[in-house]
């Protein structure tokens, strides 16, 4: 099947850069984790695994990450789920989509869900991190990073995967806003949750947590014990394209495991 390239401008707004390549419904969808960007490993294998299916496929780039237009300490979860909400609208074809959500795409899956009960018919979470900006960042702030946020806006977190990562108050303002933990979440539609158990950086019981919330009677939660943040071994890569056809199938399957219903504000 033949990728297209293509370059979303919206007025006001970044530019997004994203891969297309046609095929059956539903269309799988990847999200891509916090300053990540669509050349990953598992965005790759899953573009590869959905051709050789015939299954649609799209990745994308957030704004402020990869390709896309925009500078990465100017977004937040709010924008990069208004990002994938233009991609569903504007770049899928119409009919259903499964999300595939990594790390930060995981949380990001879960709004869109909630924003589109209509076309979200399954999903795929890869260490989802839903709320990661109050759970994980806010409660370990130093005196130092406080102090930067109150006097900078921004401070500069340590990252074991490359350069320093700028961590804004608008961040951590507007991920407080779009907490999804704090209540059950009806989501209906097939859930799968891998997570690594010697994963440093999102703690496998968020998984737990999570399918505890889910409203959906279809959720899995696969624990990979030696498994780490990224999942981007063979075997993990294999196990995440086995996630995603067993969604499809559930999918498949008929409206039993039908999507969610829209979120109360919070």
């Amino acid at each position: 099947m033949q990728t297209t390239l293509g370059r979303l401008n919206r007025p006001g707004h970044p530019a997004l850069s994203w891969r297309y390549t046609p095929g059956a419904l539903p269309t799988v969808m990847f999200l891509t984790g916090f300053r990540s960007d669509m050349t990953g490993s598992k965005a790759l294998h899953l573009e590869r695994h959905c051709a050789t299916r015939g299954q649609g496929y799209i990745r994308f780039d957030y704004r402020g990450h990869g390709a896309s237009g925009g500078r990465f300490e100017e977004g937040c979860i709010g924008d990069w789920t208004a990002d994938t909400l233009a991609v569903l609208d504007t770049v899928a074809p119409p009919g259903p989509v499964v999300l595939v959500g990594s790390s930060m795409g995981g949380w990001i899956m879960l709004l869109v869900a909630l924003a589109r009960p209509d076309r979200v018919k399954g999903l795929v979470g890869i260490a989802p991190a839903p709320d990661f900006t109050e759970d994980l960042i806010r409660p370990n702030l130093g005196p130092e990073q406080k102090e930067a946020l109150a006097r900078d806006g921004m401070f500069l977190a340590p990252s074991a995967y490359g350069e320093p990562i700028p961590i804004t108050r608008r961040l951590l303002e507007d991920g407080a806003r779009h907490l999804v933990l704090r209540a059950p979440l009806p989501i209906r539609c097939p859930v799968h949750l891998l997570h690594g158990q010697q994963d440093p950086d999102v703690p496998w019981q968020t998984s737990l947590r999570l399918a505890g919330a889910l409203a959906s009677t279809a959720v899995t939660v696969e624990l990979i014990k030696d498994g780490d943040h990224r999942l981007s071994r063979e075997e993990d890569l294999r196990r995440i394209a086995t996630a995603l056809d067993r969604v499809l199938e559930q999918v498949a399957q008929g409206p039993s495991t039908g999507s969610s219903a829209r979120s109360p504000s919070r």
